[in-house]
């Protein structure tokens, strides 16, 4: 599975990142227009818009539909552009194909259907386009490649993921979490992958835009998709996260793009010392799982249950406190903590129904 990115760029541009910017909507045809002309002058390649916009709950702009896809087409005449947009139904696939859209992604509510995901895959047979697939918007890394999966095997070998965060009812910050950990996992199931982050959606407001491009690129990421528009504050949806082609200029233009392929010895020498302690960590975890199945011999024994709740909220509360006085997060060390007290309870029920 994999997209070749210099199909998408000129041939004396760098390979990272790739940039996808436009409105969040094509709203009008004067708004599109405007907006590409500015992006086309900052060197913009790839032109994106919403033809059609799924939202969360009905009576808002739900995109122009058909109405808009010449508009797209006159981008690519007028500013020599390549156009993307999303596509949710076999329908929104043979629309945008007719009028010539280049690139297509599917959407992070599509992707977490299946049903969804082998319709749109019957849809692509045949057609030689790049795709883009968001995660879903639950944090399951296996929903994720199986929409990868049933786009490739329908033929298209032009295929790349998008991160654009994961929902939570406990919003903070970000309108939807970076999870980080689960697109690296993605990548290093899947290291020809190319993956492109989706600052806008995870930040949800302009301001995270440039600090998540940045830490996409330090995360080795190979594109950013950014929602830019000519008057963000008139936009008719997503208004907040969207930003001008002038601001996205300046943002590109501070990004630092580091060298994943640049060792050095010193730094070769500090990962040996990471090597080595996590050699350590696995000892000691291994000592502890010895001493917790010595507790559930003891506990089937003395005819004791294995969860003791009273023990498991004081090992939690204790190694947060812990965590924090050593300078780390307090949730990470309960999350540790979490999964090494699963593990020790599963390590008890097999002793106790030997």
């Amino acid at each position: 599975m994999e997209l070749d990115l210099k199909d998408l760029q000129l041939p004396n541009e760098e390979a990272r990142p790739l940039v996808i910017a436009g409105p969040c909507s094509a709203e009008t045809e004067e708004q599109v227009m405007n907006t590409a002309r500015q992006l086309a002058d900052k060197g913009c390649r790839i032109f994106r818009a919403g033809i059609w916009k799924p939202r969360t709950k009905p009576g808002g702009f739900e995109g122009n539909g058909e109405k808009a896809l010449p508009w797209m087409k006159q981008v690519k005449d007028e500013t020599g552009m390549l156009t993307a947009t999303e596509v949710a139904t076999p329908e929104h696939v043979e629309l945008a194909l007719k009028y010539g859209i280049d690139v297509l992604w599917v959407g992070a509510r599509t992707s977490a259907n299946p049903f969804a995901m082998q319709a749109l895959a019957d849809a692509l047979k045949g057609v030689d386009i790049p795709v883009l697939v968001k995660n879903p918007v639950n944090p399951d890394l296996e929903l994720w490649i199986g929409a990868l999966e049933r786009i490739n095997q329908a033929g298209v070998k032009k295929l790349a993921a998008i991160h654009r965060g994961f929902s939570s009812y406990d919003k903070k910050i970000y309108r939807n979490l970076p999870m980080w950990q689960i697109p690296i996992e993605l990548h290093r199931r899947i290291p020809e992958l190319p993956i492109v982050c989706d600052p806008s959606h995870i930040g949800g407001t302009r301001e995270l835009i440039a600090p998540l491009c940045q830490q996409a690129m330090d995360l080795g990421f190979d594109g950013l998709i950014v929602e830019s528009h000519c008057e963000p504050d008139k936009a008719w949806s997503d208004a907040k996260q969207q930003v001008t082609p002038d601001v996205l200029d300046y943002i590109l233009g501070l990004l630092v793009i580091r060298d994943e392929t640049v060792t050095t010895e010193g730094i070769n020498q500090l990962r040996k010392q990471i090597d080595e302690l996590d050699n350590q960590l696995m000892d000691l975890l291994s000592k502890r799982m010895r001493v917790c199945r010595e507790i559930g011999q003891y506990k089937k024994e003395h005819n004791m249950t294995v969860l003791q709740t009273t023990r498991y909220n004081e090992i939690l509360d204790k190694r947060g406190a812990q965590g924090s006085l050593c300078g780390m997060d307090a949730n990470f060390v309960k999350k540790v903590f979490e999964e090494i007290h699963e593990e020790s309870v599963r390590q008890q029920m097999e002793i106790i129904n030997k």
